[in-house]
C-alpha cells in the first residue's frame, strides 16, 4: 500500500507544480528578455547624459552598471527555480514510469503462474 501512496503523492504533485513550473519558466523567459531592454535603456541613458561617447562605451558602462549586476542575480534566481521544479516534475513522472513498468512485470508473472 506503501508503493501506491507514493505514486498518488507523485500524480498529485504533478498536477500541483505544473502550474507552479509554468510560471517560473515565465519568469525566466521575463527576464532574458528584459536583459537586452536594461542594457538598452542603460546605454541611452548613459549617452545622453554625457557620460560616455560611444555605443560600445555605453553597453559596457551598462553591464557594469549595479542594476544589471541585480537584473542577472535575479535572472540566476529565476533559472534555479525554474530547473528545481523542472528536475522535480521530471522525477515524479520517472516514479510513475517504474511504477508503471512493475505493475506490468507483477501482471505478467501472474499469467506465467497461472
Amino acid at each position: 500500500m506503501s508503493e501506491q501512496k507514493d505514486i498518488n503523492e507523485a500524480v498529485t504533485f504533478l498536477y500541483t507544480h505544473g502550474k507552479k513550473y509554468a510560471e517560473a519558466k515565465a519568469h525566466k523567459g521575463y527576464l532574458d528578455n528584459f536583459t537586452k531592454a536594461l542594457i538598452a535603456s542603460l546605454s541611452i541613458k548613459f549617452i545622453a547624459e554625457g557620460l560616455a561617447k560611444s555605443m560600445a562605451q555605453a553597453e559596457a558602462m551598462a553591464y557594469a552598471d549595479p542594476s544589471y549586476d541585480v537584473h542577472i542575480r535575479g535572472l540566476k534566481s529565476a533559472v534555479e527555480a525554474e530547473e528545481g521544479l523542472k528536475w522535480a516534475l521530471t522525477s515524479a513522472e520517472a516514479r510513475i514510469d517504474v511504477w508503471r513498468s512493475q505493475e506490468a512485470s507483477n501482471r505478467t508473472m501472474d499469467r506465467a503462474a497461472a
